[in-house]
């Protein structure tokens, strides 16, 4: 059944249906089993699985003391070395230095800060790289030929933008080998680790940059406005042309081959008549790009290379009834690290070795999960007041249902991103407790094409807000959502569209829950981090000039029209947010206690930008489940005391 096709006259009957198959030819006559809480939201047995350059070793994060560690052990042994000991937060993530080092990022508190550190496989040789307060540090190019060195970026001299140093991985020792001259956004290197094209913006034209050496100055190849992308992927393997994803002239973003020193587009190497499409995959091995992946209503890929579509085959043979990706390998590529994934199961991770045609399983991510207990994610679309065609995914509770269902609609953050099909945790949880979930990639979602992403501009709390409503409304007309059973919830932008649900149609919804969320447009972009600011005319293009648009602003700001308010309210805060301030749920939640609106307000000391700790997530979760069981009757593992 093509769910994408069928979804815009579909009916109550036949998802219930759908949603029953998921337990077998008939649905049971008992809910499911109620799923303990922490089996969703707890750390998974292991994660990120890399291999080391020459595929001997591999590398893994697994939890210790509460936290994600970074652990290593050699091919074909079990045993294993902590190399880190975070105890206050999660370390962020690792990369391979050369077969014997490792690097790892970690922030402090939320603060988004993350200093670079480096340790050797057997657990000797700590060093911290950058030991700078208020500093970020990225990795601009491991630089795979040099055991050594690595090119990193900073924003030490000046926190609003990132110059390139090259850092010692053992010591310490760097020296700056691009000063940011206060524009540029994107560096790049070719294969060889040289600096020679970067991208600047000055908030609304975007420009790329080339050069032949790096003797060379920089200049300007090409320069477009926002709307339209070219983004520098990597170089061809001579190190003369780029390979780009581009929407110049069109409305789908597509892949080419570009000439950097005729500023003109060459061969065209991929394009989809639906959807954007920029992921390019390549053998640095052998020399040849692969194939490009995508997303559709779900996970897509399409190989050009013989070889890569033979190993995606065996693997598919070797694991069926699964989506299988491959997320790392050896510098050789003789050696493969494998995930597989679904919209029922974190996966599990497997190590594939060519010559051997061995596949070893290395860890199921949280076996404690039964996907006999997960619901169905369904991709959906319907048509919004203006003729606009909108998609996304409706999860349905398993089991055997009578009625009309309680929702929740799950906006998403960026808002200038998207919801794709697999395994949500949120989502299976909500399910679990009898909740239908909506989510919806309203317009300004990217991933649709330029003419979807544009209708999004200036539109928070308008027309965007419009989508989420009309996807409500659709469920209500359908017969699947109870017209007052419904919330909303959502992360970042989806904490404003939730505090927007409430405040522009108050009628709607019987709750709702904002979870970092904006709530007034005017101090969000006061107190944007320093090395956003580079976006700051982009952002104020698509979401709104504070003096230009002042009146606009106003009006979609739900801090400003608190008044309208009348539905329950509970609030989540990270303390040291950097992105979305403290302040924005401050002001929110006083607004309405003022008027003695009934709101629940979290606040965490030792979160940013969303609960990464354990026990946060715990605490975060369990009075959500609460909440609802009060204002939509779902189900609740521990009830509180009458």
């Amino acid at each position: 059944m093509n769910m994408q096709k069928m979804a815009a006259g579909v009916t109550l009957a036949a998802l219930l249906a759908l949603s029953a198959l998921s337990a077998g030819a008939s649905a049971p006559s008992v809910p499911p089993r109620l799923v303990p809480l922490t089996d969703f939201f707890r750390n998974p047995e292991t994660a990120g699985y890399s291999l080391s350059p020459d595929g001997e070793h591999i590398a893994y994060m697994k939890p210790w003391e509460k936290r994600l560690n970074v652990y290593v052990r050699k091919v074909g042994e079990q045993a294993e070395t902590r190399l880190t000991d975070a105890r206050e937060r999660d370390i962020a993530g690792s990369a391979w230095a050369s077969n014997n080092r490792i690097v790892y990022i970690q922030d402090t508190g939320g603060d988004e800060n993350y200093r670079l550190h480096a340790v050797n496989i057997d657990g000797s040789g700590f060093k911290e790289l950058t030991p700078f307060e208020g500093v970020r540090a990225g990795i601009v190019d491991p630089l795979e030929d040099n055991d050594d060195e690595m090119l990193i970026s900073l924003n030490r001299r000046d926190p609003r933008v990132f110059d390139v140093y090259r850092i010692n991985v053992n010591t310490g020792a760097m020296e700056l080998s691009a000063e940011n001259p206060g524009n540029v956004a994107e560096w790049l290197t070719d294969n060889d680790g040289r600096l020679r094209a970067a991208v600047t913006t000055d908030g609304v034209r975007s420009s790329l940059l080339y050069r032949e050496t790096e003797k060379d100055a920089f200049h300007t190849v090409v320069t477009t406005d926002f709307k339209n992308t070219l983004d520098p992927l990597f170089f061809s393997f001579d190190n003369q042309r780029l390979y780009v994803a581009s929407n110049i002239g069109r409305d789908k973003t597509a892949v080419y081959l570009y000439d950097v020193k005729g500023a003109k587009f060459l061969d065209l190497i991929y394009q989809h008549p639906e959807v954007d499409v920029s992921g390019l995959l390549r053998s640095k091995a052998r020399k040849v790009i692969t194939g490009v992946a995508f997303t559709t209503d779900k996970p897509q890929h399409d190989f050009f290379d013989p070889a890569r579509r033979q190993l995606q085959e065996v693997l598919e043979a070797r694991l069926p009834g699964r989506r299988v990706a491959v997320t790392g390998m050896s510098r050789d590529e003789k050696r493969v690290i494998v995930r597989t994934f679904s919209d029922k199961s974190r996966g599990a991770c497997y190590l594939y070795d060519h010559a051997a045609g061995r596949l070893e399983k290395l860890a199921e991510l949280s076996p404690w999960l039964n996907e006999s207990d997960m619901a169905d994610v369904q991709p959906i679309h319907f048509t919004a007041r203006d003729g606009l065609t909108i998609h996304g995914y409706l999860t349905l509770p398993k089991g055997e249902i009578s009625g009309r269902l309680p929702i929740v609609v799950n906006p998403h953050g960026g808002p200038w991103a998207r919801d794709v099909w697999g395994f949500d945790p949120e989502t299976q949880f909500l399910a679990n407790r009898g909740v239908g979930v909506l989510q919806i990639n309203f317009r300004g979602s990217t991933g649709y094409g330029k003419a979807f992403w544009e209708a999004g501009f200036k539109q928070w709390g308008g027309k965007m807000q419009d989508d989420i409503t009309d996807g409500v409304q659709w469920l209500i007309r359908e017969g699947i959502a109870d017209p007052k059973r419904i919330a909303i919830y959502g992360a970042s932008y989806g904490g404003y569209a939730a505090l927007a649900g409430l405040t522009f149609t108050p009628d709607l919804y019987a709750c709702g829950i904002d979870y970092v969320g904006v709530s007034n447009i005017f101090t969000l972009l006061e107190t944007l981090p320093p090395y956003w600011e580079l976006g700051r005319q982009m952002m104020y293009e698509m979401v709104g000039d504070p003096v230009k648009d002042q009146e606009l602003l106003k009006q979609v700001s739900p801090v400003f029209h608190a008044g309208r308010i009348k539905a329950p309210l509970l609030v989540a805060q990270g303390a040291n947010d950097p992105r979305v301030k403290k302040a924005e749920s401050d002001q929110i939640v006083q607004a309405l206690r003022q008027r003695g609106v009934d709101v629940e307000y979290i606040v965490k000391d030792n979160e940013g930008h969303g609960f990464h700790n354990e026990e946060n997530r715990f605490d975060f979760y369990r009075r959500m489940e609460v909440f609802l069981a009060r204002h939509l009757g779902s189900r609740v593992e521990n009830p509180p005391p009458a």
